[in-house]
């Protein structure tokens, strides 16, 4: 599964460059976003297999973004993760229901994340 395109959506310059740096080391095609304009602007050249997205973004927030991702027939087949700071009850839910395909508590876990990449590109 090496080598697959994944999108990183994050406003946050840290987190974007740790991800892209697991993920990078792990042999995936990474391109990085820092909010949903940026994020529309990497998908018109950009097919991901996976975008991890962060749910707090300026502007389009994230679930916003994944309903109009999800909307797309062209985008049916990517899958898409939240990521979230504010992990409350129920925000689960609330991603799931906007569309996304999991769900991913902040502060990232380093020695999970790409374990847990793989099993949903596997999945």
């Amino acid at each position: 599964m090496a080598s697959e395109p994944i999108l990183v959506v994050d406003d946050n310059p840290l987190n974007l460059k740790l991800t892209r740096m697991l993920l990078a080391g792990e042999g995936y095609q990474v391109r990085t976003a820092e909010d949903s304009r940026q994020a529309q602007e990497v998908l018109k050249t950009f097919h991901p297999r996976l975008i991890l997205m962060d749910i707090q973004l300026p502007g389009m927030n994230g679930l916003d973004l994944t309903r109009l991702l999800k909307s797309d027939p062209a985008m049916a087949d990517v899958l898409i993760l939240a990521l979230t700071a504010q992990a409350m009850k129920g925000d689960d839910q609330k991603a799931r229901a906007a569309g996304c395909d999991g769900y991913i508590a902040k502060p990232i876990d380093t020695r999970s994340l790409p374990e847990i990449v793989r099993s949903y590109l596997e999945g």
